[in-house]
């Protein structure tokens, strides 16, 4: 272990707490809601919009950090939804931003229940549509709630495996979502609420999603891959004579389709956009092509977006920021062509940002010849940019999240240590089309671990890696992998670190939320189906549980104690067969988390021990000034 003789950036600007963050605009113009700490714990103020930050009023004093909230488009109320330290049962709230003490109520004061948002009205702003899975915990009930007075009204008992619902431009509930016994989904039309037709189908191996309406409200956008379609393709639908016409898909023929823009009065598409290596977008209005263009002049060099706007357009919060810059929101006056600054997320590193590192997109060949994508970031901080010590830093899901190019916390921390990151986007990643997705499905272990493997082998082979010192860390799946490689090739990496991570697939399917049994059938296809002996077979193979004899490298373990998705026992059983194997494996447990750490004390001590971890079995340097403050949080976490 080394302790740095040259700075290192403080941890706390990379895992602490934002000064300032998720700012939005009121619909009238006249207020910004934000989020800050308080005591410690994100939550949510308000000010007004010529208001400096310090003057704002504090709207919410919740001990589990704010998980994310909205404006209603009248700009009375402001709600938010939240859990219990990480355990996914959520709840809706309002608060009203005007008050002088503000109070804040629950719309859905259900215990053990995971509500979810369909619709906020625009047409009367004091109701929205909710699901609430209060009489069958795997299936939501349709509620139309009034927020002032807090009255919840079922309107559909769900005993058809409806998984949610769209709305037109005039609210109408237009359409269902369906999932069968066999996993395949379903698109309903409906009236009423009771009379259902089917009108477009994608089995397991395919998606389909409406992503909005033309103006007249005749016909749907569709975003689908279904059929020989392999990059998801923009369609607009009829859904009385089932017609089909395609719109877009991605010019360069590479991903599939990103997002669609549409104007919420003149109901025309403003553009749409694409994840590629970055993010590329097309205009169909000049006007709006024009604003950006003078966004990008005013920030040349920098990725811009919209994060909020008025109701009329006029008054807009963007976001300007990259893979080396601190995160920027500026506000922007169209009518009188002015730009404001209104916060950094994270001001002190906005100090240091000529120190942090570049982040390329790269590509390289898997075991079968499978183009893989990814980032490679390299440390500023090393005088020669070969026989580095290497992270391979390996993202969750697995099936449809991907690595997307910008600035990332960990990547930076990490290179700052003077490690060199790759973030592998291997098969089953999301956004590269339905053949790549697809063929990750029961590749657990195998394929999916080959693309990570191999990207080991292409840092080597460019003599960037010291093959003697490349570690792997995840979280999620990337715990999962983290653990399958360690287990399945222990020769590559010289050590590891899994973040609620699945050790046994057996009992990682069996404890999955209620909730998610529309997506049971759709889980079996990507690991196998334990109802079956291949199956069996397959998950017994992948599982690295029943592989721990073979791990004999140093590893680290880290879960929430509320974690729903990847519950503890996936991490105590691992733990407990590598310590009767002999083997040294550091733990950490947070009693008040879920399936990733939203608290900031608690991020901090993970990664003061992640960093000490690393320094110790590959080199790097190592921060050392923290220690006391650190061991004394993680008297929390450490069994």
């Amino acid at each position: 272990m080394t302790k740095s003789n040259r700075p290192l950036i403080d941890r706390e600007i990379f895992f602490g707490n934002p000064e300032i963050s998720a700012a939005q605009l009121s619909p009238d113009g006249k207020m910004i809601a934000f989020m800050k700490p308080y005591e410690g714990i994100i939550n949510l103020y308000v000010k007004e919009l010529d208001q400096d930050f310090d003057q704002a009023i504090l709207l919410t004093k919740s001990r589990s950090p704010i998980m994310g909230y909205f404006w209603t488009h009248d700009a009375k109320y402001i709600l938010y939804v939240n859990d219990n330290d990480g355990d996914e049962n959520m709840n809706v709230f309002s608060v009203d931003p005007y008050g002088e003490d503000p109070i804040s109520h629950n719309l859905t004061p259900l215990a053990d229940v995971n509500v979810q948002i369909y619709k906020v009205s625009r047409k009367d702003p004091d109701q929205l549509w909710v699901g609430i899975n209060d009489r069958d915990k795997a299936w939501h009930d349709l509620y139309r709630l009034q927020i002032s007075t807090r009255k919840l009204e079922k309107l559909f008992e769900n005993n058809k495996r409806i998984t949610g619902w769209e709305f037109d431009w005039d609210e109408t509930i237009r359409m269902a979502y369906r999932t069968d016994e066999n996993g395949n989904s379903e698109i309903l039309s409906t009236n009423n609420l009771t009379d259902f037709r089917l009108i477009y189908t994608t089995n397991l191996h395919e998606s389909a999603q409406i992503i909005g309406w033309t103006g007249d409200n005749k016909k749907a956008y569709l975003e689908s891959n279904k059929g020989d379609v392999d990059l998801s393709t923009l369609y607009q639908f009829d859904p009385e004579n089932l017609v089909l016409e395609i719109l877009e898909s991605d010019p360069e023929n590479r991903v599939d389709f990103g997002s669609l823009f549409v104007h919420q009065h003149s109901r025309k598409i403003i553009s749409t956009s694409y994840e590629d290596d970055k993010r590329r977008r097309y205009w169909r209005n000049e006007e709006w092509k024009s604003l950006y263009d003078g966004f990008e002049s005013k920030f040349p060099g920098r990725e811009v977006g919209i994060i909020s706007m008025t109701d009329d357009y006029k008054q807009i919060l963007i976001y300007i920021g990259g893979d080396r810059y601190a995160n920027e929101v500026w506000s922007y006056d169209w009518e009188l062509d002015k730009y404001k600054h209104q916060y950094t997320a994270r001001p002190d590193l906005k100090e240091v940002e000529e120190r942090l590192s570049p982040m390329e997109p790269i590509s390289y060949q898997s075991s079968d010849g499978l183009t893989i994508p990814g980032y490679l970031t390299l440390p500023t901080s090393a005088e020669k940019k070969e026989s580095l010590p290497c992270i391979i830093l390996v993202h969750g899901g697995p099936k449809g999240p991907r690595d997307y190019w910008g600035f990332n916390g960990t990547v930076q921390f990490l290179a700052d240590r003077g490690y060199a990151v790759l973030q592998p986007n291997f098969r089953a990643s999301g956004g590269y089309g339905k053949s790549f997705l697809n063929a990750g499905d029961k590749q657990w272990g195998k394929l999916m671990q080959d693309d990570i493997t191999w990207g080991a082998k292409y840092l080597i082979e460019r003599g960037i890696a010291d093959p003697n010192r490349i570690a792997i860390m995840g979280g999620s799946y990337g715990g999962y992998a983290t653990l399958a490689g360690l287990a399945f090739t222990p020769e590559v990496y010289a050590c590891g670190v899994d973040i609620v991570g699945p050790s046994n697939l057996f009992t990682l399917l069996e404890s999955i939320p209620p909730y998610w049994e529309a997506g049971r059938k759709w889980l079996y296809e990507m690991t196998g189906d334990p109802e079956t002996e291949d199956g069996k077979k397959l998950i017994q193979e992948s599982s690295p549980l029943f592989h721990a004899d073979k791990i004999n490298k140093p590893l680290m373990i880290v879960q929430g104690a509320n974690d729903p998705r990847v519950k503890q026992a996936e991490s105590d059983q691992i733990v407990e067969v590598l310590k009767k194997n002999g083997h040294d494996v550091t733990y950490l447990l947070a009693t008040d988390e879920g399936h990733g750490f939203r608290k900031p004390l608690n991020r901090l001590a993970m990664h003061a021990e992640v960093e000490r971890f690393f320094a110790k079995h590959i080199g790097g340097d190592y921060q050392a000034d923290m220690a006391d403050e650190v061991s004394k949080t993680l008297e929390l976490l450490t069994v």
